[in-house]
């Protein structure tokens, strides 16, 4: 009985942790991993006469190029001419580590042909096995956010920055981030809203490529481009606090509120 009490305590610790998914059916010994690229010498090529060194800083490096990934997915979302199009080719993209883990490719939900479009950071764990987005704890309250100005998913279109679910719920890394980017800008561009609602700072900073906190953001209509300026559509945007928060900050529930009422009234205004 005493091993038994150990091990669901070692279970309800992997649980609080985040550790709620299965993604092998055998154990992987990662210090074995470790051990054997530790003992592996790892060659440094010269650099060629004329040529600058290459950049020992993995991050200025990947600055200054895309990625594979990052080229691929490009090509394809601009290759997609409507969502149908766009969840194919999404769905047999292959270069985001992301994908490898997660059970499902979360897409879209609702109408998109609705007038709003609002977008998530990323699917959890019941978004997940559902394929489906925000339908879990804090996808109900953010359906009771949208009842109480008259919306429900038949009038909407909701979907996430990131179709993959991130293992444990973690923060995308950027890498990740950068790799998906180009399918939620096709994205927007192929429902072509009248109004965008960015759900939570993740989504608002990443893709109005501002660096301010979702605390200063929210409430305020800021634009949206859907390319150059010069050439793209722009669209009227509102960061709004994650339904997440709101639930560790009740408190924050009022000026969810008073973003919500301004949602409605900008709504009324188009129609």
């Amino acid at each position: 009985m005493e091993h038994t009490g150990n091990y669901l305590a070692a279970l309800n610790f992997y649980i609080d942790a985040g550790v709620d998914e299965i993604i092998g059916e055998a154990p992987v010994d990662r210090f074995a991993e470790s051990r054997i690229q530790a003992q592996s010498p790892i060659p440094v090529p010269l650099p060629r006469q004329g040529r600058p060194a290459p950049s020992a800083n993995p991050a200025r490096a990947a600055k200054q190029g895309e990625t594979e990934a990052e080229t691929s997915a490009k090509a394809l979302a601009a290759g997609a001419a409507d969502l149908s199009s766009l969840r194919a080719a999404m769905e047999g993209f292959d270069l985001c580590p992301l994908k490898k883990t997660a059970a499902n490719t979360v897409f879209g939900a609702g109408n998109p042909a609705a007038d709003i479009m609002l977008v998530g950071e990323a699917p959890g764990a019941d978004e997940d096995r559902q394929g489906l987005p925000f339908v879990g704890v804090s996808g109900q309250l953010l359906d009771r956010m949208l009842a109480s100005i008259g919306l429900d998913r038949e009038k909407t279109y909701i979907t996430n920055m990131l179709a993959w679910r991130p293992p444990g719920n973690r923060k995308p890394t950027p890498e990740e981030t950068a790799m998906c980017l180009p399918f939620i800008r096709r994205h927007i561009e192929l429902v072509d809203p009248k109004v965008l609602v960015f759900v939570g700072g993740t989504s608002a900073s990443t893709l109005l490529d501002s660096r301010v906190g979702i605390t200063r953001l929210r409430g305020r209509w800021l634009d949206y481009h859907t390319g150059p300026e010069a050439a793209g559509a722009t669209i009227a945007a509102m960061p709004i606090f994650h339904p997440a928060y709101l639930l560790r900050h009740p408190a924050l529930k009022r000026l969810a509120w008073i973003d919500l009422l301004a949602i409605k009234a900008r709504l009324e205004d188009i129609c």
